[in-house]
C-alpha cells in the first residue's frame, strides 16, 4: 500500500530478527540484519546504498586548499604552502597512482626556491594530502593538528610551513619533506573510504624523507577521526613515533609503536561481549 511505513524487523512476520542483533552496539560493521524471506530486508538494502553512495562522494569531492589554509592559520598560526601533484585532474590522479606519488613542476619549482631562501631546513614537515578522501581532511586536518601541535610546543621542534597537495598520495610527502630540507615528514591524508568510514583519516611518518622510498620506511596511524581512534589519542601515538624517531634516527619497520592510550583504557580489565546478556 503506497505511504504503508517499512516494518520493523519481526513487528509483523514480514522481517525476520537476527538472534544476534544485541551485537550491533558493539561495531557499526553491517552485521544481524535479519532478513526478508531469503533476501536482505528493504531498510537495511537502502542503508547500504546510501553509505555507497556516500563513499563515492568522498572518493571524488575535491579538497578546497584555500579553505583549509584559511583554517589552519585562524587555528594554529601555521601559514600554508599550496602545491600540486603530477595528477592534473581527478580521472587521472585515480586512474594513475604513480602521477599521485609526485609533484608537479611548478609545485617542485617553488619548494627549491625556498629551500634557497631557508638553507637550514626544518625538524618537521606536516604534508596534507586529500588522498582518496577529501572529506575525511577537510573534517579531521585542523582539529588534529591543533591536537598535535599542543604536544610538540615544549619539544623544540622547528616546523615547516604544512604543505596542502591536491590530488596527492602518501609518497608525495616524501618528496616534498625532501625538498624543504625536512628531517622528518607526517603526512595526512585521506583513506580509502569503507562503507560505514567516508572521512576516516591516515597519518604517515617518515624520518629522513626522499623520494623513491617504499612503505617500509613510514609508519602508519589510520582511521583518525572522532568515531574511530581520537584526536588526542592519536597525536599521542605520533608523539611518541616522532620522539623516538628522532632519538633513533630512523622510522617504519624498525620502529615500533609501544604505547598505551593516555587514559591506560588498554590496562583495565576487557568484558567479553560474547557472555553479555540483555
Amino acid at each position: 500500500m503506497v505511504g504503508r511505513p517499512l516494518p520493523e524487523a519481526g513487528a509483523d512476520g514480514v522481517v525476520t530478527a537476527n538472534p544476534w542483533q544485541s551485537l550491533r552496539r558493539f561495531t557499526a560493521a553491517r552485521i544481524a540484519l535479519g532478513r526478508s524471506g531469503v533476501s536482505q530486508p528493504t531498510a537495511p538494502q537502502l542503508a547500504f546504498q546510501l553509505a555507497h553512495a556516500r563513499a563515492r562522494d568522498a572518493v571524488h569531492l575535491a579538497l578546497d586548499q584555500a579553505a583549509l589554509g584559511e583554517a589552519l592559520l585562524a587555528a594554529c598560526g601555521l601559514r600554508c604552502l599550496p602545491l600540486h601533484s603530477a595528477a592534473a585532474s581527478r580521472d587521472i590522479y585515480l586512474q594513475r597512482p604513480d602521477l599521485g606519488r609526485r609533484l608537479d613542476d611548478a609545485s617542485r619549482q617553488a619548494l627549491l626556491r625556498r629551500r634557497t631562501v631557508e638553507p637550514r631546513g626544518h625538524d618537521l614537515a606536516i604534508v596534507i594530502a586529500d588522498g582518496l578522501s577529501a572529506l575525511a581532511i577537510e573534517q579531521n586536518a585542523v582539529p588534529f593538528i591543533t591536537t598535535l601541535m599542543a604536544r610538540l610546543a615544549d619539544d623544540g621542534w622547528s616546523l615547516a610551513p604544512p604543505a596542502i597537495v591536491g590530488q596527492g598520495r602518501v609518497a608525495v610527502g616524501d618528496e616534498v619533506g625532501e625538498l624543504l630540507g625536512a628531517r622528518a615528514v607526517v603526512v595526512l591524508i585521506g583513506e580509502r573510504p569503507g562503507l560505514s568510514s567516508p572521512d576516516s583519516m591516515g597519518l604517515y611518518l617518515t624520518w629522513a624523507p626522499k623520494a623513491g622510498l617504499t612503505d617500509a620506511s613510514r609508519n602508519c596511524i589510520s582511521n583518525v577521526r572522532p568515531a574511530g581512534l581520537t584526536y588526542a589519542d592519536a597525536a599521542f601515538k605520533l608523539h611518541y613515533l616522532l620522539s623516538e624517531a628522532r632519538k633513533r634516527q630512523l622510522s617504519g619497520v624498525a620502529l615500533k609503536d609501544e604505547t598505551a592510550t593516555d587514559n591506560h583504557a588498554l590496562d583495565a580489565p576487557q568484558r567479553n561481549f560474547l557472555l553479555d546478556h540483555d
